[in-house]
């Protein structure tokens, strides 16, 4: 099963796990970093499982928890994903100095932090 066959909330939840593959995650876990119901992870993390990307294992100590681990299948994956982009923005920087991709993203910051000031004056005129 490849890429294809997955959802973006399937892609962030691999992404999520690989990037805490240290730590011991939970379904509770997952719900609160997407802001996503209870129901609603339990189908995706199913769904998941059923596709074989992650594996749910229970903890020693506590028997009404669930380990949300990533598989061999789901690793595989997100190194590959994580190759892909690297690859992409190695070519999207081709022929731009570091000096340049410097100024780049220091404006993009700068037009970020204006917009986030333009929504709290947004949000002060409301109040």
């Amino acid at each position: 099963m490849g890429a294809g066959e997955l959802t973006m909330m399937h892609s962030w939840i691999i992404g999520y796990l690989y990037a805490n593959r240290e730590r011991e995650i939970f379904q509770k876990d997952i719900e609160a970093n997407f802001s996503i119901a209870r129901s609603t992870a339990t189908g995706i993390l199913q769904l998941m499982e059923k596709k074989g990307y992650i594996r749910r294992e229970p903890v020693a100590y506590d028997a009404r928890l669930k380990r949300v681990m990533l598989t061999e299948k789901g690793e595989e994956l997100q190194q590959n994903t994580m190759k892909a982009i690297r690859n992409l923005e190695q070519k999207m920087r081709s022929g731009i100095s570091p000096d340049d991709m410097d100024t780049f993203f220091r404006v993009i910051r700068t037009i970020r932090s204006n917009v986030e000031n333009c929504h709290k004056e947004t949000d002060r005129r409301r109040d």
